[in-house]
């Protein structure tokens, strides 16, 4: 049974169709009926500081005005973080400082936010990274310490590679296509580890990565990314439908046991009546 704990896995960039083909390790658990995996929509603009924001928040960016990178401030709005504390739970983060800044403290202070423990933010616990090229396997082991030595009931983690390698060579690029196999090889290593300690898992994207070698725009590849669901709550099984962004927030919510915010969209994946074990829909 759920401990209504949870691990929420972003990969940066990670598309759709790509995660599909080249993610071995997590196809293996769709195979083998161990998980859930739908395909999403991310909202406009594909970038990535507002959909960390929409990701966290369950709002649209002309709600939470995150509408760019180059807004520099902390959020406005109610988060996974503010709502897991105010339900009494821990929370933890290994993230790019982007995530810092919209949560904890803004502008980032490298010499000072890099590492924040035992913090009355809302980010009690984060490791935080700042070069697009910081090493997955560190982002990680990073995720690993936080796990062992903090045990949060919410963690956020946040590699940044593949969005790296997009940039550098382009979606269609065997760099773009082998990094995809590496952060799953990666996943294949932590994600057991979740598994045993009782935490439920998400692994998703805040957006795709384009043959140009970005993202932004309202193209299939620029937003359709992967969402991958490991929870007794929710049944296994490719689902056909493309579903919102907006609904990663509440689903987090769901596992967590906690009550959504006022401005999260309702709940529509299909979860399992845990008393009778039929399938519905919230």
């Amino acid at each position: 049974m759920s401990n209504n704990r949870l691990v929420l896995i972003v990969i940066d960039a990670l598309r759709f169709d790509t995660a599909c083909s080249h993610m071995g390790f997590m196809h293996h658990l769709v195979e083998n009926k161990k998980v859930a995996r739908f395909e999403v929509r991310s909202e406009l603009p594909a970038l990535s500081r507002p959909l960390y924001e929409t990701i966290l928040t369950g709002t649209p960016p002309h709600l939470h005005g995150i509408t760019g990178n180059q807004v520099v401030r902390l959020s406005k709005q109610t988060s996974l973080f503010h709502l897991a504390k105010s339900s009494g739970k821990s929370t933890a983060a290994a993230a790019y400082y982007w995530v810092s800044e919209l949560y904890n403290r803004a502008p980032f202070q490298w010499g000072e936010d890099r590492i924040q423990l035992d913090q009355k933010h809302p980010i009690e616990n984060g490791i935080f990274y700042f070069e697009d090229h910081y090493p997955d396997s560190h982002l990680f082991a990073d995720a690993f310490w936080l796990l062992k030595e903090k045990e949060p009931d919410f963690l956020y983690i946040h590699p940044m590679n593949v969005d790296d390698d997009g940039h550098k060579y382009t979606a269609d690029s065997v760099e773009y296509r082998n990094r995809v196999m590496s952060v799953d090889s990666l996943l294949a290593q932590f994600l057991p580890v979740c598994l045993e300690r009782g935490y439920d898992v998400i692994v998703t994207a805040d957006h795709g990565m384009t043959s140009d070698g970005n993202h932004g725009g309202n193209s299939i590849a620029d937003r359709h990314v992967p969402l991958f669901i490991f929870s007794e709550k929710v049944k296994p099984g490719i689902y056909k439908e493309v579903v919102s962004q907006l609904q990663i927030a509440p689903l987090a919510c769901h596992l967590l046991g906690i009550a959504v915010s006022k401005d999260m969209i309702p709940f529509l994946i299909p979860v399992k009546d845990e008393i009778k074990g039929k399938d519905l829909v919230l």
